[in-house]
């Protein structure tokens, strides 16, 4: 599951049109991709209780300013001609936070049941694909090098979170497992995607994106094993610390990516074709 970047140029009209016209804006898939991936995924799950408990704003407070903060950086990331790291991943960060808080607010402020969030979040993402691919034949986010591509990128992302929230507290509810066999249980699942793909033959791009759905309920098992107290199971770290700590590795990770740019492919290696 590894991506290859191309480069596309054009005028402000190709953009309207949807032609390529810039750079890909999604990195390559490595190690790295995918453990800032669950770095983010478990920022956004103590993030998402930290900022609840310590503004006072309530659930819906902190969604709408979480919302506006991740809108100001999605503006900032849709004008950017290539992929930056910096900006990319602050966005994935942000977009853990309000995936989380919608899934949350929905359980907690309207008691929609977790069955039913789970639900109506995975209609709305195969939704967006459908959309996406009736749109431009393809789901490859090896491509992602159009306003439209990337609008339907970031949607499909968020989504991604949002449903990887409620499935998660629904499996973590109905099993009451525990956070380590949580954690243990989905990287399992993981890797039998991993496996699929690789031994089976199962497609790229969907190999990709169900290892992104189950990489929201790992990293929020493992964010919630460090931060909750040793009553419930957990280290009792403590939102605070578990944030700021997964936040420093996720900067220096970040910081070493726009250095060595080792999750960009040059643009001359041809794209890994995936539909």
């Amino acid at each position: 599951m590894t991506t290859e970047m191309s480069e596309t140029s054009g005028s402000s009209g190709a953009a309207a049109s949807g032609r390529h016209i810039r750079w890909n804006k999604v990195p390559e898939v490595t190690v790295y991709f995918w453990l800032i991936k669950v770095l983010c995924t478990t920022v956004g799950e103590t993030a998402a209780d930290l900022l609840n408990e310590k503004l006072g704003l309530g659930l819906t407070g902190v969604s709408l300013l979480m919302s506006v903060l991740l809108a100001g950086v999605l503006v900032v990331q849709f004008r950017t001609r290539a992929y930056r790291p910096a900006v990319y991943w602050l966005a994935v960060a942000l977009i853990s936070v309000v995936g989380t808080l919608i899934s949350d607010n929905l359980t907690d402020n309207l008691n929609v049941p977790l069955e039913t969030s789970t639900t109506v979040f995975a209609i709305a993402l195969v939704a967006v694909f459908a959309a996406w691919y009736r749109t431009e034949r393809t789901l490859s986010i090896h491509h992602v090098d159009t306003i439209r591509r990337e609008a339907f990128y970031w949607l499909a992302v968020l989504f991604t979170f949002a449903l990887g929230t409620a499935a998660g507290d629904l499996v973590a509810e109905r099993m009451n497992l525990g956070y380590w066999i949580s954690a243990g249980l989905f990287a399992l699942a993981i890797a039998a995607v991993a496996v699929a793909h690789f031994a089976l033959g199962l497609n790229a791009v969907w190999s990709f994106w169900i290892a992104y759905v189950l990489t929201r309920p790992l990293g929020a098992s493992i964010g919630d094993y460090l931060s909750q107290p040793t009553a419930d199971g957990g280290l009792g770290l403590g939102t605070v610390i578990t944030s700021v700590l997964f936040l420093a590795v996720i900067l220096g990770l970040v910081v070493h990516l726009t250095v060595t740019r080792r999750d960009v492919v040059e643009a001359d290696r041809s794209p890994l074709q995936a539909n």
